[in-house]
């Protein structure tokens, strides 16, 4: 019988989780003796057996032997299973590394699938003519934004461990001596040493700069030189499959949120956006320096052997003549002496020197010179890829590095105006008009030339907040340049007027501007978020009445007649459920994207996913492949949040890969090429069966989490949700304004209480009961297995109620509902989610047609079977201390050790779940 490469990568994996496992022994033995090494085992193997054979008694026995631990020792159990899980996902990752390697090294017809290469080939496979690829080029775009909420919860000194330990782990993949071998397994077993001697707890909540330096941690060690890659590795595919040479545009581009993002978060000021963007200057010249001091020691070409452009040789003249300074000693060796020259000006950009580049433009037509000079003598076919590199470096980050999203609250809007009105006699109170009352007196802002305020009005704090963020906007425009603020963001967008509120305040400082002939400048895209069910079902009115705004229109004229819109998964999810939240965002998109349509504006949505099942997460490619197939074209823009970044992006390989697989779908999914396409447009039947089970499960949802009157208790008391604020992972607050309201609760909070529990009740809970409802009336299950085989909306949706039921675990989440006082609460709301899980458990494998959960995705089945004896453990312990903090007062001697266990807990968990919120 013969073996797939996939079966061996399995057998590595668990070679790979075996041989850092034994290592992990041996630390534990050095630290804590037997007696540590022996409890671990003991209750590892407890778990092994509950797992397999389901035996209560088994159960009872690990949660007597937790119950009977000191509280030190405790503390180093817990410990010992939370880095256990961190080495199993650093041998995952390995594991993903190692299969593109696998397929790498194998004949060239065996492509692995989502590749580049995959892609590239199913243009040729489909014939695209070179005309369309061209085409296909203008079309591709997709803008990935880093944000900074408070979901990763490992320390980034952690995390550059694990990235010491996985670099090391590969090293073992390629050694062949037994010398080799033995050094690896020291220093792999120093780093876990180190990592058990490291606090992983942060001991105070990280600052906004703090967020903002963990963000730029990723730019400087990973993507500065994995986005150009991407983009050269398509270049050089496109080439050897069609024998021609494409300019590929910078596609791929990240941002970010990180010191930008103020909505219900105090912390971030104007101020701080500001050094925000000097951070980001001051990284991206650290690494153009380091890029093209690489290239002058690469390029030692002599003009006696070579010829070079006489464009070289004069603006190595004016540069020496400029900068009096003249630069690389070797006469001969010009591209050395013009690349010595850049780095002179370079230094004096830093030094805000008027001798320095003013633009980043500046600096990339210096390079396009030495790439025309150098095609005189060198290979075309084989041009010099460093040089190819810098000059996508500077062409993707400028001298900005990352685009940086301005986003606040509507109300924050709403009151500055209504303050700005009253003191210019406009109006007594804005906020009390009606919508079509604020949009006459907006629009006759708008159209009215003078500026209704000066730098000598004095207004009330929180107003003159929002004031100085437009100015900083447009200051740092001007500093930066265009592109380092781009976007700005409106939260709760409910209505036209809460856009053209924006803008109004955008006019006060010159960001926006009306000619007395009628002309519009506008140097800001304004974009409204649409967050809850009833504001995505309103969208596409809202939109179209936006459009017929002739003002509005002019906006976007002088943006390119380009629309962007950002739609929340997170609180649609909280409001509705993830079923119907899911089915009003795929039907809010295809809705604006046809009205945009028909006003011929071009759209671009920006996904708010998270990185839970609860809040939209799943991997990228497929997040792509579940939006309606027209909006592919568009343009597509989705956060990367906190939780995802260490798992896709602290590793080069794994990157690349997360990154290649959605340029990839977007490359056949544009052209209408890929397998999925052709049924990504669902029938009417589809369509109608989708919005009764949407409409069923939306019931179900409500009637728990709205009409149930002990559901906020319960909430409240069977998660850790207060003991969550204590792990310092984020600087902005859980609550809106310290408000107490359910409707002022983070969806970042609210989801990872119900993950740390178990329960994860607002990525499946009332699914079950949509579908059977829907069975109950057409008795048609083959129908919604065809919708299942056929339509990857709701494949997605089916798939991912698989991960969540299959992370979910209800006998652990019955010792959470045990933390109830109220045993009636309990009881009650305990039962309709156990038998909500049943059925909808049941039903979502009639659909897919499988044994179990997850049949279809063994290494995801694989993966999850490795960790569950690792986390149950961590789960029954933070029951148990959490139990014990709520009966202990926050004077007591026990309390703060008691809440440092408890927040190990919660970080091993995470780790476990492999995301938090």
């Amino acid at each position: 019988m013969t073996t797939t490469s996939e079966e061996k990568s399995n057998v590595s994996l668990l070679k790979d989780v075996d041989y850092l496992t034994k290592i992990l022994d041996n630390v534990l033995l050095h630290e804590g003796g037997d007696q540590l090494l022996n409890t671990v085992k003991e209750i590892r193997t407890l778990s092994k057996e509950v797992r397999e054979t389901k035996e209560e008694k088994t159960q009872e026995k690990i949660k007597e032997k937790i119950s009977q631990l000191e509280p030190g020792f405790r503390k180093n159990v817990i410990r010992a299973f939370s880095i256990h899980l961190h080495l199993l996902n650093i041998a995952e990752q390995n594991y993903r590394s190692r299969r593109r390697r696998e397929y790498q090294a194998q004949d060239a017809n065996i492509i692995q699938p989502g590749s580049l290469e995959a892609g590239v080939k199913q243009l040729i496979d489909n014939n695209v003519s070179p005309d369309q690829v061209t085409e296909l080029l203008g079309k591709l775009s997709l803008e990935l934004i880093m944000t900074a909420h408070p979901t990763e919860a490992t320390r980034r000194t952690i995390l550059q461990i694990h990235k010491r330990i996985a670099r090391l782990l590969t090293s073992w993949d390629y050694s062949y001596t037994r010398y080799e071998k033995k050094l690896i397994k020291e220093r792999i077993a120093n780093e876990i040493t180190i990592l058990w001697q490291t606090q992983e707890i942060r001991q105070k909540k990280p600052s906004v700069m703090k967020e903002v330096s963990n963000g730029l941690y990723y730019f400087d060690r990973v993507l500065f030189d994995v986005l150009p890659k991407i983009h050269d590795d398509l270049e050089d595919l496109l080439y050897e499959n069609y024998n021609q040479r494409w300019n590929i545009p910078s596609f791929l581009r990240f941002g970010s949120w990180i010191g930008g993002d103020r909505d219900g978060n105090p912390n971030v000021k104007a101020t701080t956006t500001y050094n925000t963007l000097k951070r980001h200057r001051e990284l991206v010249l650290k690494k153009y320096k380091e890029s093209i001091g690489t290239l002058q020691n690469r390029l030692s070409h002599s003009d006696s052997k070579v010829e070079v452009s006489k464009e070289i040789r004069e603006s190595i003249q004016k540069d020496r003549q400029e900068l009096n300074y003249n630069g690389w000693h070797k006469e001969d060796e010009v591209y050395r002496v013009k690349l010595s020259l850049m780095l002179k000006r370079l230094e004096y950009t830093e030094q805000d020197d008027e001798r320095g580049y003013a633009v980043s433009e500046d600096l990339l037509a210096d390079l396009n010179m030495i790439r025309e000079s150098m095609m005189i003598h060198h290979p075309k076919q084989n041009p010099v890829k460093l040089l190819r590199k810098v000059i996508r470096q500077v062409d993707l980050f400028g001298f900005h590095l990352a685009s940086l999203d301005v986003r606040n609250h509507s109300g924050e809007h709403e009151s500055a105006l209504t303050e700005i009105y009253e003191k210019v006699n406009i109006t007594d109170n804005y906020k009390s008009l009606d919508e079509d009352e604020k949009v006459k007196t907006l629009i006759s802002s708008l159209e009215n030339p003078r500026p209704m305020i000066s730098i000598y009005d004095e207004f009330s704090p929180e107003t003159q907040e929002v004031i100085d963020t437009f100015r900083m906007i447009k200051n740092a425009q001007d500093t930066f340049g265009m592109r380092a603020i781009e976007v700005y963001l409106i939260s709760m967008t409910n209505n036209v007027s809460d856009l053209l509120e924006v803008l109004v305040l955008a006019k006060e400082v010159g960001l926006y501007r009306v000619y007395p002939d009628g002309k519009v400048v506008s140097r800001i895209h304004v974009a409204p978020l649409l967050e809850t069910i009833d504001d995505l079902k309103h969208g596409p009115e809202m939109v179209k009445k936006l459009f017929d705004i002739p003002l509005y229109r002019k906006h976007l004229e002088a943006r390119g007649d380009l629309q962007e819109i950002m739609l929340g998964y997170s609180d649609g999810s909280k409001d509705g459920g993830n079923i119907t939240a899911n089915w009003v965002l795929y039907n809010a998109q295809q809705e604006i994207h046809d009205v945009s349509s028909k006003y011929g504006v071009k759209l671009k949505y920006f996904h708010g996913r998270g990185g839970s099942l609860g809040r939209g997460g799943g991997p990228l490619y497929s997040s792509l492949l579940s939006q309606p197939a027209v909006t592919l074209g568009d343009g597509v823009k989705i956060t990367e949040q906190g939780e995802v970044l260490s798992s896709r992006y602290l590793l080069e390989d794994i990157a690349y890969r997360s990154l290649e697989q959605a340029t990839s779908t977007l490359l056949t999914g544009i052209m209408g090429l890929s397998d999925d396409y052709e049924n990504m447009q669902p029938s009417q039947e589809e369509v109608d069966a989708m919005s009764v089970i949407s409409e069923y499960a939306l019931k179900k949802y409500q009637s728990l989490v709205f009409e149930d009157p002990g559901f906020i208790q319960y909430f409240n008391q069977a998660t850790p949700l207060h003991e969550l604020g204590d792990l310092n992972i984020g600087s902005r607050p859980m609550k809106r304004k310290g408000s107490n309201r359910f409707e002022d609760l983070r969806a970042i909070p609210w989801v990872f209480a119900w993950t740390q529990s178990r329960q994860l009740l607002p990525a499946w809970y009332a699914a079950g009961t949509g579908f059977k409802k829907y069975l109950d009336e057409t008795g048609n299950l083959e129908f919604l297995q065809k919708m299942y085989n056929r339509w990857p909306f709701f494949q997605a949706i089916i798939n991912n109620l698989q991960m969540a039921l299959t992370k979910a675990d209800i006998q652990t989440a019955k010792e959470y509902a045990n933390m109830m006082k109220d045993t009636e609460i309990s009881g009650r709301i305990f039962g309709q989610l156990a038998d909500e899980y049943k059925e909808t458990k049941d039903i979502v494998l009639k659909i897919t047609g499988q044994d179990e959960l997850l049949d279809n995705r063994q290494n995801i089945k694989e993966s999850v079977r490795l960790r569950n004896p690792l986390v149950d453990p961590l789960n029954l312990l933070q029951v148990q201390l959490v139990s014990q903090l709520r009966n202990e007062g926050e004077e007591s001697e026990k309390y703060e050790e008691l809440l440092m266990e408890a927040l190990l807990t919660i970080n091993g968990v995470a780790a476990g779940l492999r995301n938090t919120g």
